[in-house]
């Protein structure tokens, strides 16, 4: 049995509507007059214990609305949602003994308080022992890197050390199931990859289940085998992200730097490439070639290019994901 099911959700929001002409703001506020958005359209899934999955989608296109109905924050309008078999909204306390959630721009600790004692107060609310509270502490505290700054008082900490703590909040009662949205905005390279590396042991030494909804792609490169993209709350595609890959880049870029000696011959090289072969950059020493594997193998493009130029660096790889999800959002049809 699936740990998170989604089957066919709505979620509609009624709203006053916005009168047009003069004094507009002024009558805004004495009509009557209502509509009704619609923030999620039939979305339906499924995630299996131990999955990462990446909830991807441009702003607005019912993400967060998704992770507030998992987490029972809202009630759908139609539809069903059952989170390790729970109905999030009809059992709030029950569901958050099972999850544990991270909204990257808000904070679930105490401002004023030091971390340590935000992260005692979340240990007690969950009802931990001390010897579980210590245990976990002590864990958390080494893959976090957290020592230098437990003592430091939230409002003084920076963006990143503060995630580090909601992330250890939201992990500290060993939830078997976690909701990330967007936990690493605004963090430098060094915090995201620390935060990166703690989900992956997180996943690996726990199983916890992780949906994690994100901008930055990197992220999904790093962690979820799996994707789910929606826009304008609908699932346009669900699936691995291989097979994403796949269907809408095929291809494989090859970077190739030639040594002194061979910059005049790869001229020659580049008149003279096999059919399958594009050349998408060339400044002097260096050359961009995309390739279609199916028509020709990565191999043999570079045995060809040795074989009349010396080559002094060489990297092959992928399409962005990036440039993949931006033709779906643009689409905007269901991938099937």
């Amino acid at each position: 049995m699936p740990i998170i099911h989604a089957n066919h959700v709505i979620k509609d929001f009624t709203r006053t509507k916005a009168v047009e002409g003069r004094f507009s703001a002024v009558r805004t506020l004495f009509t009557r007059e209502q509509e009704t958005i619609r923030a999620v359209d039939g979305v339906s899934f499924s995630i299996d214990e131990g999955e990462i999955v990446g909830y991807l989608g441009p702003n607005g296109a019912g993400k967060s609305t998704t992770i507030k109905m998992l987490t029972g924050i809202l009630v759908p309008s139609d539809g069903e949602i059952t989170v390790a078999g729970i109905v999030p909204w009809e059992h709030r306390e029950a569901n958050a003994m099972n999850i544990g959630v991270v909204f990257g721009q808000r904070t679930q600790l105490w401002w004023a308080l030091p971390l340590q004692e935000s992260l005692r107060l979340i240990g007690r609310m969950y009802r931990m022992s001390e010897a579980d509270y210590r245990r976990s502490m002590d864990q958390l505290t080494e893959l976090l890197d957290m020592g230098p700054f437990l003592q430091t008082p939230v409002r003084q900490l920076s963006l990143g050390q503060r995630m580090r703590g909601d992330l250890a909040a939201a992990v500290l009662y060993r939830p078997p199931i976690l909701f990330l949205d967007e936990p690493t905005v605004g963090l430098d390279i060094v915090a995201k990859e620390r935060i990166r590396s703690f989900i992956e042991e997180l996943n690996r030494e726990r199983k916890t289940t992780v949906l994690l909804t994100t901008h930055d792609l990197e992220d999904v490169e790093r962690l979820c085998k799996r994707i789910i993209i929606i826009d304008q709350g609908r699932v346009l595609f669900d699936g691995q992200a291989t097979d994403l890959r796949q269907r809408f880049a095929p291809t494989r870029l090859v970077d190739v730097t030639v040594s002194g000696d061979g910059v005049a011959r790869l001229d020659a090289v580049i008149r003279d490439l096999p059919d399958g072969v594009t050349v998408t950059a060339h400044d002097g020493m260096r050359a961009s070639f995309e390739l279609v594997p199916e028509r020709i193998a990565v191999s043999e493009l570079i045995g060809a290019i040795a074989a009349q130029v010396p080559i002094a660096d060489l990297a092959v790889r992928e399409p962005a994901m990036e440039g993949i999800i931006r033709q779906i959002y643009e689409a905007r049809e269901v991938v099937r």
